[in-house]
């Protein structure tokens, strides 16, 4: 062979090799500058809507921070790990489409709400957003799900169970008071659950020997001095508190009123008794709220809402108010005392 035909032919060889070798080169530095910069792109925050109905932002309540502590406990660092849009409607349920349209807009990845009326509206503002609820509503009978097994659609949570409890709390009463023959019963006229929360209780009474006397309450202009002057026009020897998110706001005058009238008060939720109500008798709220939490971590890990079983509380809790029973002239009786959760002195 020609030796200068081999020596060209050397030449090229030798070219396009360092050519390759270049572009390998080029390759592996273009893949060394591209891997860090994978790697460090930040992962997504997951972004909880708490909506709260009654609540603002100055008084939010004490569920707030058990919930928050709920996340903690599972290794949730608020602004790191997980963002929480907060929105206090203030019991100015006309904001509410707009509060979840805008919340829904966010692509919230969980909308988390306390209130049957707040439940209500998320179902209808989203069929897709994860719903964790907490309610003392049946959520089968109100037709928020399918049935607490198997909840189906995007709704899950908590039920407070307060309906079911209404015979042990008149029961608890009437041990306190055991002369009352006819005790009042403080509701929401403007609630959708008022008639049926009032028949429940009615139920329970009879078996008493105890008739219920209605004291209503307009949503608009709440009255509660009228209330309190019927109960007394009426000879009412004790009365009920239900739980209403127009109350909750209240319960500092409710507890007042009832102590200025010397009337003892069994109230289903223990922020009335901490105000400065008689007592109560519920589902441990803390747990409850604690709870919620639980449920958000499983939808976050990709639980769906439709397979996580709506669960009842377990834990119950009796808590009297020592100082307004004395503020009302009442001995609490020994053995109901020492059944007790919580005794406030």
């Amino acid at each position: 062979m020609d030796r200068d035909l081999i020596d060209s032919f050397e030449s090229k060889f030798k070219s396009a090799f360092r050519n390759l070798k270049f572009a390998i080169l080029v390759c592996a530095l273009l893949f060394a500058l591209c891997e860090p910069t994978h790697a460090q792109q930040p992962a997504k925050v997951p972004r909880i809507a708490y909506l709260s109905t009654a609540g603002s932002s100055r008084n939010p309540g004490p569920q707030v921070e058990v919930f928050r502590q709920g996340l903690r406990d599972l290794g949730y660092i608020e602004g790191k790990d997980i963002l929480i849009e907060y929105r206090y409607l203030e019991r100015n349920l006309e904001r509410l489409p707009t509060v979840l349209a805008e919340l829904v807009q966010l692509k919230v990845d969980v909308l988390y709400v306390a209130s049957l009326t707040g439940i209500r509206a998320a179902k209808q503002a989203t069929k897709t957003i994860p719903i964790v609820m907490i309610t003392t509503a049946d959520p089968v009978a109100t037709g928020l799900i399918d049935s607490l097994a198997r909840p189906g659609g995007n709704i899950t949570g908590l039920t407070l169970l307060t309906r079911e409890l209404t015979g042990k709390q008149l029961e608890l009463l009437k041990e306190v008071v055991p002369t009352a023959s006819r005790v009042g019963f403080l509701l929401d006229a403007d609630s959708g659950g008022a008639t049926a929360r009032f028949k429940e209780y009615e139920a329970a009474a009879r078996l008493l020997k105890i008739s219920l006397q209605s004291l209503t309450v307009r949503r608009e202009n709440p009255n509660f001095e009228r209330a309190f002057q019927t109960a007394v026009k009426e000879r009412v020897d004790a009365f009920i508190t239900v739980r209403s998110s127009v109350f909750i706001g209240h319960r500092k005058q409710i507890a007042d009123l009832a102590i200025k009238t010397r009337l003892p008060s069994m109230n289903e939720l223990n922020d009335y008794v901490e105000a400065g109500g008689l007592m109560s008798y519920s589902a441990n709220t803390v747990d409850i709220y604690r709870r919620a939490a639980v449920y958000i971590d499983k939808i976050l890990k990709g639980a769906k809402p439709a397979d996580l079983p709506v669960e009842q509380p377990t834990k119950f809790e009796l808590i009297i108010n020592l100082k307004t029973a004395k503020a009302i002239g009442l001995t609490i009786p020994p053995n109901v005392l020492a059944r007790a959760d919580r005794v406030i002195r």
